[in-house]
């Protein structure tokens, strides 16, 4: 795109999203094809078409006063106070085995941290910015006892579980457990949280309002865009407010994804079993030769096309070619049906590779994907859309 081009872009995005209110479907036609990265339109966009925001620009100020007050309630009631009234009660106790327990509580929700916490360290570890300081740390966290900061319990239950298995495990183990646990949770310096600290925040909070869910292993490759693009908006107004805003987009797009995130419906028709049957019958009309070596092999869509579906190619691609990617998700009416043209894309792409290689190489390649051009998988996408009557214009 020529730098004329591109500012006459912007300009129209400016005009579109500066109205009393906002064009819905013009902002979807837009976004389809790419938002672009500057003057935070990115994530204006996706606090629109993620119905955080409505599209009269009038209600703004009172919808967002409204949930970042209840954000802050969340905090106070389920990280800062926790029930402590009922734990001080007598009948209360480490030991007791009642299962409405605010002890029990805790001690499930340090079994859930421990594995957020591990997540949420990995987020893209090409780039620094999740081991980076947040300019807005939480107040009522950050300043208060240690134990207020999740990830500093999950290093008291890590060096816990280190002292109770010292009998078994030896004095060398057991020091190296303490060492490890130490070197993994050093802070920042006082007043500050990680980025990844606010994610885990984030991630910790959604599980315990959302308890028939919980926490599965994959939701932080899902949010840590969301917040990544919420966190570096230009305007200190809204970048403020990233993690209450992130809360709310991640809790309406996984109530549109959430049956990918439940393992008993692996095996149902429905949820992601069903997109993945979606993308091998629409590889079967576009692709025959390659359909039919897939099937020859045995190289099931479980090996690579579950990873693709269920996190929404967040591990296929470099970050900024996902943030790409999720325009077009986000803008598509049927937000599923261009995620599977885009997952049918790659394979054809690559079908030249797959044709001439054997059933271990090609489940190399489809579990790490080669191509590197973004541009051109959602122009074969986009292709195939068309070829469906399902493409913006």
């Amino acid at each position: 795109m020529t730098p004329k081009a591109h500012q006459a872009r912007l300009q129209e995005f400016k005009e579109l999203l500066d109205a009393p209110k906002i064009d819905l479907k013009r902002l979807k036609a837009l976004s389809f094809n790419g938002v672009p990265d500057e003057h935070g339109h990115r994530a204006l966009c996706w606090r629109l078409l993620l119905n955080y925001l409505p599209p009269e620009r009038a209600q703004w100020d009172s919808i967002l006063e409204r949930k970042r007050k209840l954000y802050q309630q969340f905090i106070e009631e389920m990280i800062v106070s926790p029930g402590e009234g009922e734990m001080e009660a007598q009948s209360d106790h480490p030991l007791c085995v009642n299962p409405d327990s605010q002890w029990q509580t805790y001690f499930r929700d340090n079994e859930v941290l421990l594995q957020i916490d591990k997540d949420v360290r990995r987020l893209c570890p090409d780039i620094s910015f999740f081991q980076q300081a947040s300019e807005f740390p939480c107040q009522s966290v950050v300043y208060s006892s240690g134990r207020k900061r999740l990830h500093r319990r999950v290093q008291l239950s890590v060096l816990n579980s280190a002292n109770v298995e010292r009998k078994h495990l030896g004095i060398l183990k057991h020091n190296l457990l303490i060492k490890k646990a130490q070197e993994d949770y050093v802070p920042l310096e006082e007043g500050s949280e990680a980025h990844w600290e606010v994610v885990e925040r984030l991630l910790f909070l959604y599980a315990k309002l959302n308890p028939g869910q919980g926490y599965v292993q994959g939701m932080n490759e899902i949010i840590g865009p969301i917040y990544y693009t919420f966190a570096c908006d230009p305007s200190t107004q809204w970048r403020e407010h990233a993690e209450a805003d992130c809360f709310f987009v991640f809790t309406n797009l996984m109530g549109e994804i959430r049956d990918f995130f439940i393992k008993s419906l692996d095996e149902a028709e429905c949820g992601i079993n069903r997109l993945m049957n979606k993308l091998i019958s629409q590889l079967q009309h576009q692709d025959h030769a390659v359909y039919e070596l897939l099937r020859r092999q045995e190289l099931c869509p479980q090996y690579y096309s579950f990873r693709w579906l269920t996190l929404m190619l967040s591990q296929e691609f470099p970050l900024p070619d996902v943030l790409r990617i999720w325009d077009s998700l986000f803008a598509d009416e049927d937000r599923f049906s261009f995620l599977i043209h885009v997952c049918c894309a790659m394979i054809m792409l690559i079908r030249n590779q797959l044709l001439n290689n054997d059933f271990p190489n090609n489940v190399k390649i489809l579990q790490n994907f080669p191509l590197s051009d973004i541009s051109v998988v959602l122009s074969k996408a986009a292709e195939l859309s068309a070829k469906l009557g399902n493409v913006f214009r």
